[in-house]
């Protein structure tokens, strides 16, 4: 049974959210259409999101969300104690308003601060490998084919020492491949081995491991029926922006991959919040862009909610911003004429209020007010209202290194996630095949020296031998090992992932 101790979520599937000259409540099922929060830095954007999911929570809902600066984790906490926040209760009117912990599963792409976090080579693909590594269109050109050779051959790509020696393996044989997929450049192969080089320095051997991530795992409720908050420990992945961005991108994409249609609900499947969004769009690639795009716009039908928190909307294409139907506005300022700018541009998303001035009101708000605009019963957008946003009902800051510890130790994923293995793939199976190979034609020449030169019959079996080249071979046998191995053919979905049908 889902266990409600404070006012935040009734029973219909309201989220009170804020209040101001009136509640303001964010539908349970008008959630999967996606929201915005927004902000300059230290004006509240943390403890709206944590407000937010702690009432999925409460609702059954899973969330997951990165933790940047270190102090979501104490969501798993009770609150109390905060004078601030106990003069918040009071001049709200909160009545009822009880502080209370929520289920927390801690996660860690380093396997530091919590599960790791897992994928492989193939199951990536090559589109968000190469928004990974920085690659330019010609060199992202060459990583598909080299995806497309080791699909052919049913080779599978678990680790990064896989994939250099996949590469090493086509660049030898470009001019093999060329006709059938493609020029191979020297220089590309050369670009993408550095850029694995880099990856490798900033953990990418970490990431890149077995067991993989079951993404099904992050939409689990604990004893009680409450929601886990799936949280990403990002304080070290935030210093390389593209591993966290792409990681993030990742995620979104396994979910839309993973989960069936299942159209409109009464709550969501799961709600994945994007913190510091704008690095998911600096610098991305059109085509990238375009998939982005997509899946925000479709994924909405798997019942998942999207909501991105960034500095202004200006940081999100107006393809992104269109589809984020429920905005939280915290204060911006305005100093020169480019921040003004940015202000105006962030009024004019809303719906206009007659006895609101938009514009001055974003440089006024102060800490934990908010605009907010969040669709009604016909999936309209609200109009937009001043209000203070609730306080949280989990403890502020941060946890302790021993409360982080004991939690990843409780936790149902530690057995699963805490060690690692090294399975054959495509290292392993193209060096046997290499070897095997050499060996033969070094025992073919071997025999062809050493046996009688009208030995006819021996040069007539030689011959007839070479109807097959080596690297024919190679692929014959590995595709029909690998085929017998995991029994399907390697389809890959929207962002090049592999996709489990």
């Amino acid at each position: 049974m889902i266990r409600k101790e404070n006012i935040k979520v009734d029973d219909s599937g309201k989220i009170l959210f804020a209040k101001g000259n009136e509640e303001l409540f964010l539908l349970s099922r008008m959630a999967n259409r996606h929201g915005l929060i927004t902000g300059a830095t230290g004006t509240g954007k943390t403890v709206s999101l944590k407000v937010l999911a702690e009432a999925f929570s409460s609702m059954g809902v899973p969330v997951f969300l990165a933790d940047i600066k270190g102090d979501v984790a104490s969501i798993c906490n009770a609150g109390g104690g905060n004078p601030k926040i106990d003069e918040r209760i009071k001049s709200l009117g909160l009545k009822g308003f009880k502080y209370q912990g929520f289920p927390a599963i801690l996660w860690d792409v380093f396997g530091q601060l919590g599960h790791p976090v897992r994928t492989t080579i193939s199951e990536m693909g090559p589109l968000l490998l190469s928004r990974l590594l920085g690659l330019n269109d010609t060199q992202s050109g060459v990583l598909n084919i080299v995806f497309k050779v080791a699909d052919d051959m049913g080779l599978l790509l678990i680790d990064l020492k896989d994939l250099r020696h996949m590469l090493k393996y086509v660049g030898d044989r470009a001019g093999e491949y060329t006709l059938d997929y493609g020029n191979i450049s020297k220089q590309s192969i050369g670009a993408i081995q550095r850029g694995l080089l880099t990856l490798e320095e900033q953990g990418g051997s970490n990431f890149f491991a077995e067991p993989a991530l079951d993404i099904m795992d992050f939409l689990k409720t604990d004893k009680n029926g409450m929601g886990n908050i799936n949280i990403m420990a990002s304080e070290q992945l935030f210093q390389s922006p593209a591993l966290y961005s792409t990681f993030l991108l990742w995620l979104l994409s396994e979910l839309f991959e993973e989960l069936p249609e299942v159209g409109d609900q009464a709550k969501p499947r799961i709600v994945f919040f994007f913190d510091e969004a704008h690095l998911l769009f600096s610098d991305a690639p059109k085509v990238l862009l375009e998939k982005i795009e997509q899946v925000v716009r479709l994924v909405r039908s798997k019942g998942v909610g999207v909501y991105f928190i960034t500095h202004s909307p200006t940081d999100l294409p107006d393809k992104v911003l269109n589809q984020l139907s429920n905005r939280v506005q915290h204060a911006l300022r305005a100093f020169t004429p480019r921040e003004q700018a940015v202000v105006k541009a962030a009024a004019e998303t809303f719906r206009p209020n007659p006895e609101l001035d938009v514009v001055q009101a974003i440089t006024e708000l102060k800490v934990g007010e908010a605009l907010v605009s969040f669709l009604d019963e016909n999936g309209q957008p609200g109009v937009v209202e001043r209000a203070f946003v609730l306080p949280p009902s989990s403890q502020l800051g941060t946890i302790s290194e021993e409360e982080r510890y004991k939690l990843i130790a409780a936790s149902v994923f530690q057995h699963k996630y805490a060690g690692t293995f090294d399975r054959e793939s495509a290292y392993e199976i193209l060096q046997k095949k290499i070897t095997q190979a050499e060996a033969q034609a070094q025992a073919a020449t071997t025999g062809r020296m050493s046996g009688s030169r009208y030995d006819y019959g021996t040069a007539r079996t030689t011959k007839k031998r070479k109807g097959d080249s080596v690297v024919t071979k190679i692929v014959k046998t590995t595709a029909t090992s690998f085929g017998r191995q995991i029994g399907r053919e390697i389809i890959r979905g929207i962002f090049g992932l592999i996709t489990r049908r």
